[in-house]
């Protein structure tokens, strides 16, 4: 946090330096999906080598997740634009925020990203890929979560709707929001996603989005079994 001195903000564990939250997903036949874009990605990308986008899935249109979208022109190399998907309320966030890469008076050029923005429907395919959208509450905002075979991500949520529980059966793994130790409007506190992560019951489950309330190795060593909390760069191989 900006100006704080906390004891996890001092930390000299690479794990507690956090960056905003989001995921890179690359399957085997080289398609790559970003999950949000937020004010971190180039250097997300820069560290991590993220040389090609074909796809982003957004999960809300919170500064945070979409304030890195004027980066992926750089993803647009080869002449084709980025494939956006949202919902209708983070679309229409996009085009307020991104304005001026939707005005036609704008000059074009190799300063403007290519986007296709595209509404999300039940269910949805990049590139032969089948992609599950969750719906999420994040406080009273629906929001989404996406699965990817055995995988899911559900970041900056309150509450899993019932109708969405179905979805995340048979998991391997589950990234999951948990803010803080504190209840928060809208984001799961730790008990809340220890909670939800048992009624999930994958195999493995990553916390995601904590504050500076919590420590990396403190907080670990104090989760039931099968449950930690990710970090910046973790890196996982699953079969989708």
């Amino acid at each position: 946090m900006i100006g704080c001195h906390c004891v996890v903000c001092r930390s000299r564990d690479p794990r507690d330096s956090r960056l905003r939250t989001s995921i890179h997903v690359r399957f085997d036949d080289g398609t790559s999906v970003l999950v949000d874009a937020g004010p971190d990605l180039r250097q997300q990308a820069l560290a991590h080598r993220i040389s090609k986008v074909d796809a982003i899935l957004f999960t809300h249109g919170h500064a945070d997740h979409i304030l890195g979208l004027d980066e992926t022109r750089r993803f647009n190399i080869s002449g084709r634009a980025v494939k956006c998907y949202a919902d209708a309320t983070t679309l229409q966030d996009i085009r307020q925020t991104f304005g001026y890469v939707f005005d036609p008076s704008t000059p074009r050029g190799g300063g403007l990203p290519q986007l296709e923005l595209i509404q999300i429907g039940p269910a949805l395919d990049v590139n032969g890929h089948n992609i599950v959208p969750v719906p999420l509450l994040h406080g009273e905002r629906p929001i989404l979560g996406y699965r990817f075979g055995p995988f899911a991500y559900l970041t900056d949520c309150s509450a899993i709707p019932e109708e969405s529980w179905p979805l995340l059966h048979n998991l391997e793994v589950a990234v999951l929001d948990a803010l803080r130790i504190r209840p928060h409007p809208t984001h799961f506190s730790l008990s809340e996603a220890i909670e939800a992560a048992r009624r999930i019951a994958a195999r493995r489950t990553l916390f995601t989005h904590m504050c500076h309330d919590l420590g990396h190795a403190d907080t670990c060593a104090t989760l039931p079994e099968g449950m930690e909390l990710a970090y910046d760069g973790l890196q996982l191989a699953l079969r989708v």
